[in-house]
């Protein structure tokens, strides 16, 4: 018999997290947050660090009680059932598919000046050239995982090691060669554009979605050694690090500027057609510095890539496992690895890169994945009382205030994602409701509607805010910024409330729970 073998250890499971953290958004953060808030960026590198170590959390407490593959599509079968779990697992599942294209995308893109050949001279778009060379690489994103996940954990290290060095390297390098402190005061103060300002960079800056690659550790869970320690462990590690490179990156990129640079104001800072770390390097005369920035700008998205594809496999499993996906996904190789969820992905992931336009693949990527995150805050708190006596590494003090805030945080980060991905999102979420129906059509009593009903509120809610609010392309901007805030958490704590009330039964958890092997994490977690 194959099992999910558990081969990961901490430093191996901190940096899967921490290379799904920090990907190629370092690259532009620095710039797009000092856009929104000028040296108060800084303010805004620390909230979104907080937000997102209170929902991490959440995770942490569920995922090291149950150490599971494919957490966040898991997890909710048990504490609301098939229709939640199919909900949050599917839209996991179609934002990871869509994150390997867009990786391999991003890598060619940063080739493009070695490789010409690779994209068109009219469109930008890829030739047929560089198709290939982009299945080549998904390709490989798919070999490295299916040798089994201690050669994966260790390829991903190596890369990880680098992804860490080189923005660090960089920071130092900055600050060493010139640091002008008048920079954190001119033009217009420290936070010119106020706590507006230092809230629209952790929304619209990017800050609190450079941060979202921590779910890897939730998904992978399944494989983990001493999952009780190394779980919450990796995840308050790799957020606290990233948070560390991040606003050392950030406070050296202000400080290594040129008065003239911003002289104009910070909105207006501009580097041309340069990537703004090319320009800071170029205008500081660290020339030598640019080839390692850009293999890192390789290195960030193929990192991002190649965990993404792993741990997209854990979802394809942990869908098949709900009743969801056909049960062949579950069947492992000598590996102990789903090779027929890596082949299944692989194909979707190619339909996506064939058809379907790059910036409609980013917009629905950020929203899909961030919205699977609102079910940690919810099943935190149901598992209290689901499984009551069960021993936990981590217990959250004051889990219900904790629950309901990392539940606004997760409502706030779709909402910020803007009304363009949402109403994709919805669209993605109908297609998944259909299939399911599909799936259970001639057993429609076995699906957990009751224990649902505060989905369709949610999402119908959120959309509508969304619609009305500031956020996004075809928004209609009709709460002003601030209050559509104070109403998105509004709105949470009522939807919380809704579906603490619904969790399954005691009863249909127990049915639900009876033939897992999830609560002991020496025994094996799946064989076939």
């Amino acid at each position: 018999m194959a099992h999910l073998k558990r081969e990961i250890g901490l430093v191996g499971l901190t940096f899967i997290s921490v290379g799904g953290i920090i990907g190629s958004g370092w690259l532009f953060g620095p710039l797009l947050a000092v856009q929104h808030a000028g040296p108060a960026a800084i303010l805004s590198w620390i909230i979104g660090a907080v937000a997102m170590f209170i929902l991490a959390i959440t995770f942490a407490e569920i995922s090291a009680m149950l150490p599971i593959p494919g957490g966040i599509a898991r997890v909710p079968q048990f504490s609301h059932g098939n229709i939640v779990s199919m909900a949050m697992g599917w839209t996991a599942w179609i934002g990871y598919n869509t994150t390997a294209p867009i990786e391999v995308e991003a890598m060619l893109k940063y080739l493009a000046p070695y490789a010409p050949w690779l994209h068109t001279a009219d469109t930008g778009d890829l030739t047929g050239a560089g198709v290939s060379v982009a299945l080549l690489f998904m390709l490989l994103f798919v070999a490295v995982n299916a040798l089994g996940v201690k050669f994966f954990a260790q390829v991903n290290a190596t890369l990880t090691w680098a992804k860490i060095a080189i923005p660090i390297v960089l920071s130092v390098l900055l600050i060493a060669t010139r640091f002008d402190v008048q920079n954190f005061t001119t033009p217009d103060g420290f936070a010119p554009y106020g706590l507006k300002g230092v809230m629209a960079a952790v929304s619209t800056g990017g800050v609190i979605f450079s941060f979202i690659g921590f779910r890897h550790v939730v998904d992978m869970a399944g494989e983990v050694r001493n999952p009780k320690f190394a779980i919450p462990a990796a995840l308050i590690l790799s957020i606290v690090l990233c948070a560390l490179i991040y606003l050392g990156l950030q406070v050296a990129f202000i400080g290594a500027l040129e008065p003239t640079m911003i002289s104009k104001g910070w909105a207006n800072l501009s580097f041309g057609g340069q990537g703004p770390l090319d320009g800071v390097l170029m205008s500081v005369g660290l020339l030598w510095f640019l080839s390692l920035l850009n293999v890192g700008s390789v290195i960030g998205p193929f990192g991002n890539g190649l965990v993404a594809t792993g741990s997209n496999a854990r979802i394809a499993l942990a869908l098949s496992q709900n009743g969801f996906l056909p049960k062949r996904l579950q069947m492992l190789s000598s590996f102990g690895v789903p090779l027929w969820a890596l082949a299944l992905n692989f194909l979707i992931g190619t339909l996506f890169l064939l058809t379907i336009p790059f910036t409609t693949i980013i917009a629905l990527n950020g929203a899909a994945i961030v919205m699977s995150f609102a079910v940690g805050p919810i099943a935190v708190v149901c598992l209290r009382d689901l499984l009551p006596d069960h021993p936990r590494s981590i217990r959250i003090p004051a889990v219900k205030l904790v629950g309901i805030t990392a539940f606004a945080i997760s409502t706030l980060i779709v909402y910020w994602s803007g009304w363009d991905t949402i109403w994709r999102l919805g669209i993605a979420l109908i297609i998944g409701m259909v299939l399911l129906l599909v799936r259970f059509h001639n057993r429609l009593d076995e699906m957990d509607a009751t224990e649902a009903l505060w989905l369709m509120p949610y999402f119908c809610g959120l959309g509508l805010i969304s619609y009305m609010g500031q956020f996004g392309e075809g928004a209609q901007k009709q709460i002003p910024f601030g209050w559509d805030i104070l109403l998105c958490v509004a709105f949470s704590t009522v939807i919380f409330a809704l579906a603490i009330r619904s969790a399954l039964s005691d009863e249909k958890f127990q049915a639900y729970i009876a033939d897992e092997e999830v609560l002991d994490p020496a025994k094996p977690v799946i064989g076939l």
